[in-house]
């Protein structure tokens, strides 16, 4: 039986711009005729990756990067210095070079180095950015040193980066177009956020002042400038295939903790742009977490119609009543009720929420979704 974990949010943003175009501007999209901001789902999805290193251990975790024989070598001197000192620097990273081209992966190069240069050349790179995990790499590495540098087979090199796969890379996937071989089919599906209500950029006009002109009392800027701002309540949403997830990992435990780590770093995910400049901190005021059995659904229809702002209760508690609503006529429509839908509001917001599932924090969410995803996992 099939089994997916569908999560919805309403979050506010006060004037940010949390990712932006080619221009420079917030990103915008048009949905119901009407022009909405729009946070990529790559954005949010890299956002939630980072947020993983704090939710999860090392080895969970994953690297995507050109600079894999870099971060080999490092670890190979975590493990064993002397080891890598007496071999040499430059045979190991021939050894290390060779490992992953005997893996297929044959584009693995160094960078050209800057005529006249004296700086220490770059270790060879891969032509695209490779995402393996931390434990992939520290197997690597220990073949490496265990067989004192020896040429390793392509069927154990492929072994080895082709195994024990890292949470995020079971979530997320992995796609290497000339090694299909190593794709992983992503568990995790992750919409573009979008404002539930028209949005359009504002300029703000700023200076820098000089400080060692200000001190001989002379005026004007050392520098002007603009950037694009929005701000805006959005609806975010994304669900996990528990099935796809659980082949990707292998087992029913390693299933549950990616679970309860991507459930936490969903909602305390923030996308970096721009957030020295206006520290958009928030968190979501209100938040939706279903366990389905029959298919996905987002909500997002309900703001086809865009919010108003002059309602009663604000913008917030109107999204969120019209987030409700919408939950309660698809589930009567086509009579597909979740298995369990659990919910979190702030404040008002909430009242709306207890309409289509049963109130909690955000630790009894992630509690009661992976006690069900271990009992349904395990049938």
């Amino acid at each position: 039986m099939s089994l997916y974990i569908d999560i919805h949010a309403l979050q506010t943003l006060p004037p940010s711009n949390i990712n932006r175009d080619e221009s420079g501007a917030p990103k915008s999209a048009v949905f119901g005729g009407v022009n909405r901001q729009r946070v990529s789902s790559q954005a949010w999805k890299r956002a939630i990756r980072n947020e993983f290193k704090d939710e999860l251990d090392k080895l969970q975790v994953g690297t995507r990067t050109k600079r894999i024989v870099d971060i080999t070598i490092a670890r190979i001197e975590e493990i064993d210095k002397s080891w890598l000192e007496a071999t040499g620097k430059e045979a190991v990273v021939k050894t290390i070079t060779e490992a992953f081209k005997s893996a297929g992966i044959k584009k693995i190069e160094p960078p050209k180095a800057k005529e006249g240069s004296e700086e220490e050349p770059e270790l060879p790179r891969t032509d695209y950015l490779i995402f393996l995990s931390n434990h992939q790499i520290d197997k690597l590495a220990h073949w490496i040193v265990e067989n004192n540098g020896a040429k390793i087979s392509k069927r154990d090199a492929q072994g080895i980066l082709d195994s024990d796969h890292s949470i995020d890379i079971a979530m997320f996937g992995r796609m290497i177009a000339d090694l299909p071989d190593y794709n992983v089919d992503a568990s995790v599906q992750v919409a573009h956020a979008i404002s539930v209500h028209g949005a359009e950029p504002e300029f703000d006009y700023f200076t820098a002042v000089d400080d060692e002109v200000e001190k001989k009392e002379e005026t004007g800027a050392g520098m002007i400038g603009t950037v694009q701002i929005m701000s805006s309540t959005l609806y975010r949403y994304a669900t996990i295939n528990i099935e796809q997830l659980k082949d990707n990992l292998g087992e029913t435990m390693a299933t549950s903790a990616a679970v309860a780590a991507f459930l936490r770093s969903f909602v305390t995910s923030m996308p970096t742009g721009k957030i020295n400049s206006f520290a958009n901190h928030t968190l979501p005021e209100a938040l939706v977490v279903s366990v389905r059995d029959d298919r996905p659904i987002s909500f997002v229809n309900a703001f086809e119609v865009p919010v108003s702002d002059k309602g009663e209760g604000g913008r917030r508690v109107q999204a969120a009543n019209r987030l409700a609503a919408e939950a309660k006529a698809i589930e009567e429509a086509y009579s597909s009720p979740a298995k369990k839908t659990f919910v979190l509001g702030i404040g008002e917001v909430n009242k709306e929420l207890e309409k289509i599932g049963e109130p909690a924090t955000l630790d009894a969410i992630v509690n009661g979704v992976t006690e069900l995803v271990e009992s349904e996992s395990s049938k």
